[in-house]
């Protein structure tokens, strides 16, 4: 019997390039076999052409268009519906959940870094106007680095005193007058007050001496160079280039904004999967139906800032009413749960999503200015 396919293939899928073998993964292969079973691959011996590249590219393409449309209609028609039918096996008209979130993050903060000049804030960044003078030789410090109370017999030391008390520069002629002292004299001092000290310390240095790296203050300083103060270090130095450039410094922090996304979802995912658990979800199940929901959060604010933008008005609270409901629909249609229960888990998750989304943004925005 003649074991051929019954639909004629083209290009290079013709029978007449049809191997025996998988030139991948090395796995037996029927000439009826388009695709190898174990790897996925084509079976063609024939070697790419320009016109196969560009087929196969093409191809690939209006197969991705397709599920994206599919995915679009199901998510903004049917919802939970999609999430029913993933987990259920029905994935090959879909795209993937988490690259579906991923890309729509993306787009989404692309927009609104591309579409806002941020950096042009920087001009309102705080700049020391004046070159810092060190005229603190003649003021005398005790053993604990404090001021001392003696009087001093000079009129001029005793102006100048007066003059630094005006101005607040107390602090700064402390740590200028013995740099290594001031800095070593929260040692004894827990690790929180140690550390915020010397983020004091680096940033006044960085502010208004030549430090441009820890490698200056090690040698300039006479600082150990050890993790703590490295670490202390790398937050003044961001710290100070945030207040020197704000615009900047929201651009790198809306650069980090989409995978934040996905650092607390699994974590809301957990809190789903709690007031559920009676239900025969799986944990990944819960994940899924987290990452659906936030896609299209993601696809109504794209349009809310589209809208804005066009036609000059404020549309994100009509959105955001919009997806509540969605959301409420989203969670009926998939755990198929009564209205009253439903809405008492609802309206639970969604405060737990706040605090999460809240603490993200808070631990994003931190890191964001000690790595800035």
């Amino acid at each position: 019997m003649d074991n051929k396919p019954t639909k004629t293939s083209s290009g290079r899928y013709q029978l007449k390039y049809r191997g025996v073998e998988c030139r991948n993964c090395k796995h037996p292969l029927d000439i009826s076999d388009k695709y190898c079973p174990n790897c996925s691959q084509a079976n063609s011996i024939k070697k790419l052409s320009i016109k196969d590249f560009f087929d196969e590219f093409f191809a690939s393409v209006i197969s991705y268009d397709s599920k994206l449309l599919k995915t679009l209609a199901a998510l903004l028609l049917r919802p939970g519906k999609i999430t029913r039918d993933y987990i259920q096996g029905k994935r090959i008209s879909y795209t993937n959940p988490f690259r579906f979130l991923l890309s729509l993050s993306l787009i989404y903060f692309f927009i609104i870094s591309f579409s806002n000049d941020f950096s042009s804030l920087d001009r309102y960044g705080a700049k020391d106007k004046k070159e810092f003078i060190n005229v603190f030789k003649n003021i005398n410090f005790d053993d604990k680095g404090k001021l001392n109370q003696n009087p001093i017999d000079s009129s001029s030391n005793r102006s100048e005193i007066n003059k630094i008390l005006e101005q607040d520069k107390i602090k700064d002629s402390l740590l200028f007058k013995n740099p290594k002292k001031y800095f070593s004299s929260n040692n004894h001092h827990s690790f929180f007050s140690r550390f915020f000290h010397k983020i004091d310390f680096f940033t006044t240095t960085i502010s208004k001496d030549t430090i441009y790296s820890f490698d200056d203050a090690i040698t300039k300083y006479q600082i150990k160079n050890n993790r703590e103060n490295k670490s202390a270090y790398n937050s003044a130095k961001g710290l100070s280039r945030l207040k020197n450039q704000p615009g900047s410094f929201l651009n790198s922090l809306i650069s980090k904004l989409p995978f934040t996304t996905f650092f607390f979802l699994p974590i809301f995912a957990f809190f789903i999967w709690m007031i559920y658990i009676r239900k025969k979800y799986t944990y990944t199940d819960h994940i899924i139906f987290s990452f659906h929901n936030q896609s299209l959060l993601f696809i109504l604010l794209i349009v809310s800032y589209l809208i804005n933008n066009i036609f000059k008005i404020d549309s994100q609270g009509i959105f955001l009413f919009i997806f509540l409901i969605y959301l409420y629909k989203s969670m009926r249609n998939f755990y198929k749960q009564r209205r009253f229960i439903t809405i008492i888990k609802y309206l639970f998750l969604n405060t737990i999503f706040v605090i999460l989304a809240t603490i993200a943004i808070i631990v994003v925005l931190t890191g964001s200015i000690f790595t800035f």
